[in-house]
This record gives structure tokens, sequence and C-alpha cells, in this order.
């Protein structure tokens, strides 16, 4: 079946988990775009304010607080969007929340609050918006991780969850292709990408962490959803140093575990060490969600070659023709 999508700027998109970072990215530039946006997280001041930024605009968006944990709550967000809006056209599930820490040092309590969370908050969205996206067609798209193809150390409960996000997802695709729905389901998976994930994370560790470079500006995987919201996309990691994670993974596990215990105990940590007033967002929104962008001193990428690729192959070719083509003609050229 041939599934074609609207243009954003005729859609009415729902971004749960659009408080900060590629959430909020997302929802700005949707709006931006034209889309009508509904923002959802559990921080209301937050949502409040990223709302009143887009309508200063000229955008359409309304904000509905809920924690993706109570399914409750994630069907009153659809009831919202479609009495604001009449309708949902995409649906992203990007919601997540994050702890640092051995395996066998996290609490159980916490680890059951992660999954509840990244994973269970997605199996949420997802059961909600499927009903509204079969009326008149729409996309799905979860928000993973390059750590659903490649666990990593310090982060055990975050990688199982994502890994579960991503087999859900694929199940999920499989049963309603299968029935013929006119639903595209798509899974990104971001690299490191600067956003405040980070510094509100609950941490057993005794420094601040971080993203582990190469680190996207999160502009970089907002493009890459609205890009599944306007065609259908099966799924896309966003970064080369991410899709070299998961080949490698795949191909030399064990040199790979060995690089990794080597290098990202050290890596996933600043020199800073932890507040004794720091806060977490584990079980509660802390009082302020950071913004966009999140504290890494680093070198932050603003675009990413190899997504581009992936997601234009044809596009790619072409281009890498017609530089090679020019090459061989200077080349041809200084033999004259």
């Amino acid at each position: 079946m041939t599934l074609t999508l609207k243009p954003i700027d005729e859609q009415a998109i729902v971004v749960v988990g659009a408080s900060s970072g590629i959430g909020l990215v997302t929802a700005k530039l949707a709006a931006r775009r034209g889309a009508s946006v509904v923002l959802a997280a559990r921080n209301g001041h937050d949502l409040r304010w990223a709302v009143r930024e887009i309508r200063r605009q000229g955008g359409r968006a309304i904000d509905v607080v809920a924690d993706v944990s109570d399914p409750d709550q994630i069907e009153h967000v659809a009831d919202v969007a479609v009495a604001e809006f009449g309708r949902i056209d995409t649906w992203v599930n990007n919601a997540a929340v994050s702890i640092y820490g051995r395996v066998m040092d996290v609490d159980l309590a916490d680890a059951r609050r992660q999954f509840d969370v990244n994973f269970w908050g997605t199996v949420h969205g997802s059961r909600v918006a499927v009903p509204y996206l079969w009326k008149q067609g729409g996309a799905l798209i979860n928000v993973a991780s390059v750590l659903a193809d490649r666990a990593i150390p310090l982060q055990g409960i975050y990688c199982a969850a994502k890994h579960a996000v991503k087999a859900f997802t694929d199940t999920l695709r499989m049963e309603l292709e299968a029935e013929g729905a006119p639903i595209s389901v798509s899974l990104v998976k971001p690299g490191s990408t600067d956003t405040p994930f980070f510094q509100k994370a609950r941490t057993y560790l005794d420094a601040e962490p971080q993203p582990v470079p190469p680190v996207h500006a999160p502009a970089v995987p907002a493009r890459v959803i609205l890009e599944c919201a306007t065609r259908p996309v099966r799924d896309v990691t966003v970064g080369a140093a991410g899709k070299l994670t998961a080949v490698l993974g795949t191909v030399a596990p064990r040199l790979s575990d060995y690089y990794m215990e080597k290098t990202l105990f050290d890596n996933q940590q600043t020199d800073v060490p932890l507040a004794p007033d720091r806060k977490d967002n584990l079980y509660t929104p802390v009082d302020d969600d950071g913004g966009e962008r999140g504290r890494y001193q680093g070198h932050v990428m603003s675009h990413s070659l190899y997504t581009s690729a992936a997601l234009h192959p044809v596009r790619a070719a072409l281009v890498l023709g017609a530089a090679g083509a020019a090459v061989l003609a200077a080349a041809f050229a200084d033999r004259r």
C-alpha cells in the first residue's frame, strides 16, 4: 500500500516530551513550518512558556500537562488535541528520563520508574495515537536512541528500555502494515545530543554526566523527526558515529565491549562534582527543564551528512557522482 503523508503546514502534530531538548525544538520547528502543535510534558511552566513563544511568532500551539507513565493522562492529551485542532496527523513519542550508575548499584524502584517512562510511556502514546491516526492516516514516530542497537556501561536500564522501544515499534509496524493501516511507523535513533537531558539525570556517580562526543545540536534529530512526519521512513540513525557504533556492535561485539570498557566510564562524566542540592527529574519535573540546549562544552555539530544521505540516498548518490565527475574533469584538464 502506498502511503502519502500531509505536508507539515497541513498537519496537527502531538509532541510528547516537549518541554525541553529534542521535543521542544521539534515542536517549535513544526510550528514555524505551519503545523498546529500540541506540546505535552510534565513541566507545565516550561510548556506554557514555549507555547507563548510559538504564538508570539505567529504559530498555533497548545500545551497539555501529562506524565507518560499514566495512560489516562496520555488519552487526555489526545482528547485535547482533537478538541482544539479536530484531528491528529502525527504523534511523536519523545519523553525520556536518564539514570547513570552501574546496574548493580541502581535502586530497583528507580529502574522500574525509568522503564515506566522510557518504555511504557512509548507504549501508552502509541496505543492512544493509533486509533486517531487510523481515521485519516498519519505518522507515529517513536524516538529511541542509538543505544537501542548497542548497550553501553553506566546506562544499563536506559539501554534496555530503548532496546524494548525498538522491538515494540518494529512489532507494531508489522501488525499495522498487515492490517492495511494508513499509518507510517518510524523509529528515530539519535546519537549524542546537546540537550538538558544530562543535567536532569539521576546519577549514582560522583560527577555531572555528559554526552559522549561527537555531539549534535537538537535541531538535527528534530529535522529528522519532521522528515518522518511527511514521508514514510522505517527507521533512521541520527549521526554517522551512532551508525558506526551499531555496526561495530554487530560485526565485532567483543572489540566493541573492550573499547567501551576502556573509554565510556570516563567519557560519560565531566570533572564537575555534583552539587549538594542537585535535583533530577526521574519522579517529578525540575523547576526549570533547561530549554533547548544543554551544557556541553565541546564542539556541537549542526548537521549530519550521513543522516542526510541515509534519508535521501538517490540525492546523495547524484551529489557524489557530480563531485566525482568534477574531480575527473579537473584531473583531465590538468593533464592537457
